[in-house]
C-alpha cells in the first residue's frame, strides 16, 4: 500500500516563497501521477498543480506562474515550490497520488486521487 508523506509546511509573508515536499517510504514514485491539493478553512478540497509519469505539470488558473511542481533527482520525493504567495494560499496540502500512469493531471486535479497523505499547514501571514 502507497503511504504518503508531507512535510515542509509553516508560516510564511505574503509574497514570500516555501516549499513542501512529498515521500512514499519504501516505494519509488517515479512512474506515478503526484497531484496536490489544499482545503482553506471553510472550503473544498481543490486541486492546485500535478505532475504526470511523463513530468509534464498541470496548473490550476490560481497558482499558475507562482507554484512549480517538480521531482527530486533521485525520484523519491515531489516538491512543490510555493513563491510570491498570498492569503488565500493558506490551505492543508496534500499530496496524493493514482497508481495508473497513464492518467491525466487536468482530470486527476478536478476529480481527486487514490492515495493520499495526512497534509501539512501552510499559513500566509505578516
Amino acid at each position: 500500500q502507497v503511504q504518503l508523506v508531507e512535510s515542509g509546511g509553516g508560516t510564511v509573508q505574503p509574497g514570500g516563497s516555501l516549499r513542501v515536499s512529498c515521500a512514499s517510504p519504501g516505494v519509488s514514485l517515479a512512474n506515478y501521477p503526484i497531484g496536490w491539493f489544499r482545503q482553506a478553512p471553510g472550503k473544498e478540497r481543490e486541486g492546485v498543480a500535478c505532475i504526470s509519469s511523463g513530468d509534464s505539470t498541470f496548473y490550476v488558473d490560481s497558482v499558475k506562474g507562482r507554484f512549480t511542481v517538480a521531482r527530486s533527482d533521485d525520484q523519491k520525493t515531489v516538491y512543490l515550490q510555493l513563491d510570491n504567495v498570498k492569503s488565500e494560499d493558506t490551505a492543508v496540502y496534500y499530496c496524493a497520488t493514482d497508481l495508473s500512469p497513464q492518467l491525466n493531471c487536468a482530470i486527476a486535479t478536478k476529480y481527486g486521487m487514490d492515495y493520499w497523505g495526512k497534509g501539512t499547514l501552510i499559513t500566509v501571514s505578516s
